[in-house]
């Protein structure tokens, strides 16, 4: 069954401590009269002792909790709540503190390497950012939430690139290096999901490194190169039959000059030429007639 935190019985410990104080005072009143009373000591001195004791008490049970701490009090084993008000306070002094923080902390994982959606080796680490949302939770249902969360970490990851390709050229598809915001935000969603278990929330999670396998790295950037060459081969391909479409529909709706099927062809090769040519052209002027 899952713990759920609730506040704990507190007190400002302001008065306790003029009390503890006060009983201590009272004990050395009391140890002197025992002193100036030489022939019947013993009620000065029980007083006195007693008092002392009172005042131990009394005091064992102040506790100072700075900004964005908590106690995690237990009595006997039973969890009995917990305590959030910074300053000094007073609670129950037979019950057990556990300090506990609930501040922002961030780590970095390892790199760790997975296969990707299409069975690739890459290395993979991320930055995470989380805190302690419930301090019950946080302190019983899981043995160390500070390893639950780095582990629960790295298995999100692992699940992330595994669902997920490295690279691809089609917008429709969410790549771990092209849509890294929404990358980023599934690995938060994941993570948070996974170490709400242990009371914990996760403020912000991004990739921190990303990179082929180095058994592969070198093919990779030749396969990447190659796909990119390609990509741009096919966008300057379509702009060439586009502008060349436009010429035709231009000079025949003009009426510059009629071309048969034949002139077409050498003036489509023309054009097509000059623009997916990697280097410029260099014109040749026809005297003569194409027959």
């Amino acid at each position: 069954m899952a713990m759920k935190e609730r506040d704990a019985v507190s007190f400002s410990g302001w008065l306790a401590l003029l009390l503890g104080l006060g009983a201590l005072a009272s004990a050395v009143v009391a140890f002197g009269l025992a002193k100036a009373h030489a022939h019947e000591p013993a009620m000065y001195i029980g007083g006195g002792i007693g008092l002392v004791v009172f005042a131990i008490i009394l005091m064992s049970g102040l506790m100072v909790i700075g900004p964005n701490e908590a106690r995690v009090l237990t009595f006997f084993g039973k969890y009995t709540g917990s305590v959030k008000t910074s300053g000094l306070r007073w609670i129950n002094p037979f019950t057990n503190k556990r300090p506990i923080s609930l501040r922002a902390r961030n780590f970095e994982t390892a790199k760790i390497k997975v296969n990707d959606l299409d069975g690739n080796p890459i290395e993979i680490g991320a930055v995470i950012v989380w805190r302690v949302l419930d301090t019950a939770q946080a302190t019983f249902d899981v043995e160390s939430y500070t390893n639950y969360v780095q582990i629960q970490t790295e298995s999100a990851m692992r699940k992330l690139a595994m669902h997920h390709p490295y690279d691809s050229h089609d917008d429709n598809v969410m790549s771990l290096r092209g849509q890294s915001e929404a990358i980023a935000d599934q690995l938060r969603k994941e993570v948070d999901e996974r170490i709400h278990a242990a009371g914990c929330e996760v403020m912000d999670a991004r990739i921190a490194h990303l990179a082929y396998a180095p058994e592969i790295a070198q093919a990779m950037l030749q396969r990447q190169q190659a796909g990119a060459i390609i990509a741009a081969r096919q966008r300057i391909v379509e702009g060439a039959v586009s502008m060349v479409e436009m010429a035709l529909e231009q000079l025949a709706k003009r009426g510059i000059v009629e071309l048969d099927t034949e002139r077409k062809a050498a003036m489509v090769s023309n054009l097509l030429v000059v623009l997916c040519g990697e280097r410029s052209t260099q014109p040749v002027i026809n005297t003569g007639s194409l027959y």
